[in-house]
């Protein structure tokens, strides 16, 4: 299924979001900082990237309901929807 900015349009934000907290962590480590304080961040980070995996995987589940309600083949089937959701796990 290839993605698109109207599809994963939060999913995108929280990426680019998480992209400049990324950055300002590699700072804070070249900078040496506190090990706590760079963890702290460094788990934002993480979480931030995970949120926005779960986001694409419901943008996916969506727009495969959307296309099965219309009549449609499907881009993915329920089991390689589990497949990602679970990747993220």
């Amino acid at each position: 299924m290839e993605l698109h900015e109207n599809m994963v349009g939060d999913a995108l934000t929280r990426l680019k979001r998480a992209h400049g907290q990324l950055a300002g962590v590699i700072a804070m480590i070249e900078a040496g900082e506190d090990c706590r304080k760079v963890l702290t961040q460094l788990a934002a980070v993480s979480k931030a990237l995970d949120r926005a995996g779960f986001k694409i995987v419901a943008s996916g589940m969506r727009h495969c309901q959307a296309a099965q309600n219309d009549g449609d083949q499907p881009p993915m089937s329920v089991a390689e929807l589990e497949k990602l959701f679970l990747a993220l796990a």
